[in-house]
């Protein structure tokens, strides 16, 4: 068997067990307000780590092109409290037009 293989397994084996570690984690635990208000914001953190990721780099390098520019078309989108689907088609388009423009 392949060492990629045995990676695989091995993070398979570890990420079942972090979740069956969770469900055996006492309510009384979950219910504390720092750990409440700690795992109701966790998700919004890594979501915004995994766009600022891809929208800002490009292997190891960080680059500034269009998909920057479209997180920020989005980002003012939001602030206006736009409908969800005119964000995206507004971020979209913002990408697309200055990728036609020549702006990568």
């Amino acid at each position: 068997m392949s060492a990629l293989w045995i990676a695989v397994i091995v993070a398979s084996l570890v990420s079942f067990g972090q979740k069956w570690l969770g469900y055996q984690v006492p309510s009384e635990v979950l219910e504390r307000p720092r750990v409440a208000r700690v795992t109701r914001l966790l998700p919004i953190a890594l979501l915004g780590a995994l766009v600022a990721v891809q929208a800002g780099t490009s292997g190891t390098a960080l680059v500034a092109d269009a998909r920057l520019a479209a997180v920020g078309v989005a980002a003012v989108l939001l602030m206006l409290r736009a409908p969800f689907l005119v964000v995206v088609i507004g971020a979209a388009g913002a990408a697309a037009l200055l990728r036609a423009l020549g702006w990568g």
